[in-house]
């Protein structure tokens, strides 16, 4: 029995460590190839841990080209995991495995199949999501389920936070994974009830924009979803770029401006004003810069952010 493996973030690394460590054959690992690792803004990189276990690494640009296919078929594998890959598998790509093709996805399947279902569970404030090794199909994210994890999603997750308790999620059915694969036994399968399934859409960087004029609890869930290791939520400071590192909503505040405005500083942060109600900016990120405390970096008489018909008629007369 061996399997080829497809990866290249977090949960690659996790699921292959396992995989290995525990002594299951892996004829090859094909992952992508570093030229185009910007994809991913949580690439890991694959390379150390195939030279430890003396693993062949192939980097490839598309797992669907003939090459790739044709070099996976060589290795005639039983079966193919790809585990943290955002391209579709094709059918040739498919058909290769004798005992079936296994993807993984951050979410209790039929439910947030698609894309961005990290930040997606927490922007949808759901309290509970999941993780799932299932087998791949011809549709999205619809084949049979292998295993399941349900995880917890707290009121104050972060995309960094809940991204660790899906990796945890990951090697405890990995290891589940591990003991079927070597007794010898099929992995087990169950098929999903389609009629339960919903569906998450692509998010892109600038999803990230804060429109002030929204609820201050609202922008404090997308500084909590959009953040690390994704692009982040940002506004703008006279037309650069301010990313929002962390932010939480603050009650009972006695002042009025306009929203995007900062009010005033304390010793934790600025409190800026929202079309509803108040938000405490505590660390941001300028554009090319270095994170740091926001009483630092607004530090002027209360500033409004955001992008304004005014800013732009600044620009454009310079």
């Amino acid at each position: 029995m061996n399997l080829v493996f497809v990866g290249a973030v977090a949960s690659s690394r996790v699921a292959l460590e396992i995989l290995l460590k525990r002594g299951v054959p892996v004829s090859l690992v094909v992952t992508l190839d570093k030229r185009f690792a910007k994809r991913h803004s949580d690439f890991e990189d694959l390379e150390p841990l195939c030279r430890q276990w003396d693993v062949p690494l192939l980097g490839v640009d598309k797992t669907n080209d003939p090459a790739v296919v044709s070099r996976i078929a060589a290795c005639r594998p039983d079966y193919l995991f790809v585990i943290g890959w955002s391209q579709i598998v094709g059918p040739e790509l498919l058909a290769l495995p004798s005992r079936g093709a296994l993807g993984y996805h951050p979410a209790l399947l039929p439910e947030n199949r698609g894309r961005a279902a990290i930040p997606w569970s927490i922007l949808s404030g759901q309290d509970r999501t999941g993780s799932t090794l299932f087998f791949l199909d011809e549709g999205m994210d619809s084949g049979d389920i292998v295993y399941q994890r349900e995880v917890p999603i707290a009121a104050d997750e972060t995309a960094a936070s809940l991204i660790e308790k899906h990796l945890a999620a990951v090697e405890a059915m990995m290891h589940q994974a591990a003991d079927t694969l070597l007794d010898g036994s099929d992995l087990p399968r169950r098929p999903q009830d389609h009629n339960r399934a919903t569906y998450t859409a692509r998010r892109r960087a600038d999803d990230g924009l804060i429109d002030w004029r929204d609820d201050a609890r609202d922008i404090a869930t997308l500084v909590r979803a959009a953040g690390s290791p994704y692009p982040g939520a940002f506004t703008f400071e006279k037309l650069k770029k301010l990313i929002i590192l962390e932010a939480f909503p603050l009650d009972g505040v006695p002042w009025r401006g306009l929203p995007g405005q900062v009010l005033y500083h304390d010793p934790d942060g600025v409190v800026v004003q929202c079309g509803r109600g108040h938000l405490k900016v505590v660390t941001v990120k300028p554009e090319g810069g270095e994170a740091l405390p926001a009483v630092e970096h607004l530090s002027r008489l209360q500033p409004v952010l955001g992008v304004s018909l005014l800013d732009i008629l600044k620009e454009l007369k310079r």
